[in-house]
């Protein structure tokens, strides 16, 4: 299993903590956690960062 580096950001932070709906502060904070770790696969899958030219890239992203 990997290991993924996730950073949440102060913003996404203040808004679960102190927002007035904390589902939605929830929500964002998932949202940002899941995008981050697809992001991450996404990299790992391909063997190169977005935008990246590399001669060991296995494919293409959008």
């Amino acid at each position: 299993m990997s290991q993924y580096q996730i950073t949440v950001d102060q913003e996404l932070m203040h808004r679960l903590f102190l927002g007035n709906n904390k589902d939605s502060g929830v929500a964002a904070l998932l949202e940002s956690v899941l995008n981050q770790i697809l992001q991450a696969q996404a990299t790992e899958q391909l063997l190169a960062e977005p935008y990246e030219r590399t001669d060991k890239r296995k494919g293409y992203r959008n």
